[in-house]
């Protein structure tokens, strides 16, 4: 197994300390702050010393490449970008905190995602639809080393799926504007310029996540191991166990123990990092 290292700084002393602990055949510099260990030892200190640092490391097949995979699949909010677009869309009629809270809960696994989803949509009834566009122009950020990521799959050929418990107005927005291949989430329902509280048609839940990586990947005639899901709350658990590779993205716990990497430090560009082309 290869051991990646990245972050934001590895200093040479951290580098020499866990290299005495993984013993590899050789070091490769992969940029100034990732570098790829091959045939590496694995030890139960590196993980230690790791997180002390501020540092994201994995065990990576020394056959895995990132051509191998034809098919991405992204969560949306916390993951492809910085914010929960539902508390943004809350804070316009100042109730941010109240449904923050539920959001967070829904995220740990604590309450149903389809019932958060709802009861936190009814609280935004009333609300002028022009808040959405003020949260898409103002508030919304892409995460870091986003478009690099997403620069390289295109280069690569390979499909990007934007799949979302939130909401079309964003998913549609972002899907043009990065030329994604596919995006699936809720609708709001809209009436005389307003909100009513209400999603229309069926919930893009866990389930529906995961129906919507099956769908694509079959329409492109891939296989399991041939996609990658990368998500950071507990909505993305069925999504991430349909895809080859799952990947945690500064996650909640429960996502980090279930997937097979994380990336608690390093932006979404950390992926690169995990496979050579």
């Amino acid at each position: 197994m290869n051991l990646i290292l990245q972050g934001k700084a590895i200093s040479r002393d951290i580098l020499e300390k866990i290299e005495r602990l993984a013993r590899p055949e050789e070091i490769e510099v992969i940029s100034e702050n990732a570098f790829r260990l091959k045939k590496a030892s694995c030890d139960a200190n590196i993980a230690t010393l790791c997180e002390e640092n501020r540092l994201d490391h994995a065990y990576v097949p020394e056959s895995s490449r990132l051509s191998d995979f034809g098919l991405i699949v992204m969560d949306m909010d916390s993951t492809l970008i910085t914010i929960e677009c539902i508390d943004e869309i809350a804070d316009m009629l100042g109730i941010k905190p109240q449904v923050a809270a539920i959001t967070e809960s829904a995220m740990r696994g604590e309450i149903d995602f389809s019932e958060s989803l709802k009861r936190r949509v009814a609280l935004l009834a009333g609300l002028e639809e022009a808040a959405l566009g003020r949260v898409y122009d103002e508030r919304l950020k892409l995460s870091p080393g986003a478009e690099i990521l997403l620069e390289k799959l295109k280069s690569l050929q390979i499909k990007t799926l934007l799949v979302s418990g939130g909401f079309t107005f964003f998913t549609d927005r972002l899907k043009e504007r990065l030329k994604l291949d596919f995006a699936a989430s809720n609708t709001l329902e809209i009436a005389a310029g307003r909100l009513t509280g209400r999603v229309l048609g069926e919930i893009v839940d866990a389930k529906g996540k995961a129906d919507w990586l099956n769908r694509v990947r079959e329409s492109l005639n891939l296989e399991k191991e041939a996609v990658i899901a990368i998500g950071d709350g507990a909505n993305d658990l069925r999504m991430l166990a349909e895809a080859g590779v799952g990947i945690a993205y500064h996650a909640k716990p429960v996502v980090r123990e279930k997937a097979a990497y994380s990336l608690n430090y390093a932006g979404l560009d950390g992926l690169l990092n995990l496979f050579p082309d």
